[in-house]
């Protein structure tokens, strides 16, 4: 579906991080259709937007930070100021301040008290996805984190989300489904002792497909990596998978029963 505008306090942008701009480029466009213009200014450092038929759905750019490349997930804001504030008070970490990115918008970064990072964006002239919830576009943002209660009390306080956990499975594995207001905006999954010690918490960036299996089988022919399998879920089937520079993110084709609900 295409979409004008991102109410605040909802997940708005993804973009990537990764030390080879050109080799995403190529993976990404082979696995989503996505075709990617880089912005010539010096100024905009290589960023470039990855489009679908013409419209904004994801960004790439040169890895700043050290370790590994990851995907970032953007919650717009009105005020960046305020949100910030509102940030430190729930007891988060200002990262990066408040900056100007061109003529697109403020953006900041920032670290909640349970560890994952998440950006804020302020838009101006880029309202951020400008397509979602279709084959190759952003249709979920999921926190993976070991603090659950941190969390939620974090979010809920900056955002004003609510949020509903429900046991999901026999073992009584649980799920957390933040909304804002009547809207679903993102899901929370408490990182137990079978996630590997070293995988930090961490917002996971979902793309819908058509086709689970045919997604994870085109991720490994491009030269990614399949981490977890396609696996039928509530919503639909999705895995988890990885770039060639390393980068995670999760594919979901939904039942169609989520289809035309969505719809």
């Amino acid at each position: 579906m295409e979409v004008s505008s991102h109410a605040a306090g909802t997940p708005s942008w993804i973009d990537l991080g990764t030390p080879d701009v050109e080799a995403a480029k190529s993976f990404y466009g082979g696995l989503f259709g996505w075709a990617a213009e880089t912005d010539p200014r010096p100024e905009a450092g290589g960023y470039t937007m990855c489009r679908l038929r013409g419209k904004a759905v994801a960004g790439l750019g040169p890895k700043m930070n050290p370790g590994p490349p990851l995907w970032t997930t953007y919650i717009t804001v009105d005020s960046l100021d305020a949100t910030l504030a509102a940030v430190v008070e729930a007891g988060g970490t200002i990262v990066m301040p408040a900056m100007d990115v061109m003529d697109a918008g403020r953006m900041a970064i920032f670290q909640d008290p349970a560890g994952a990072f998440c950006s804020l964006w302020q838009p101006l002239g880029h309202i951020g996805a400008e397509l979602v919830n279709e084959a190759g576009t952003l249709c979920w943002n999921e926190l993976s984190v070991r603090d659950a209660d941190a969390a939620i009390a974090f979010y809920t306080s900056v955002f004003g989300w609510t949020a509903a956990t429900n046991v999901v499975s026999s073992e009584g594995m649980t799920y957390t489904e933040f909304s804002l207001g009547d809207r679903s905006v993102g899901g929370l999954m408490r990182m137990d002792d079978t996630w590997p010690a070293e995988v930090p918490p961490h917002w996971m960036v979902y793309f819908a497909v058509d086709d689970c299996d045919a997604a994870a089988t085109t991720v490994a022919e491009l030269g990614g990596e399949v981490c977890v399998a396609p696996t039928d879920i509530a919503p639909g089937r999705f895995a988890v998978v990885a770039d060639p520079q390393g980068a995670t993110f999760s594919v979901l084709a939904l039942s169609p029963e989520m289809t035309q609900m969505q719809g």
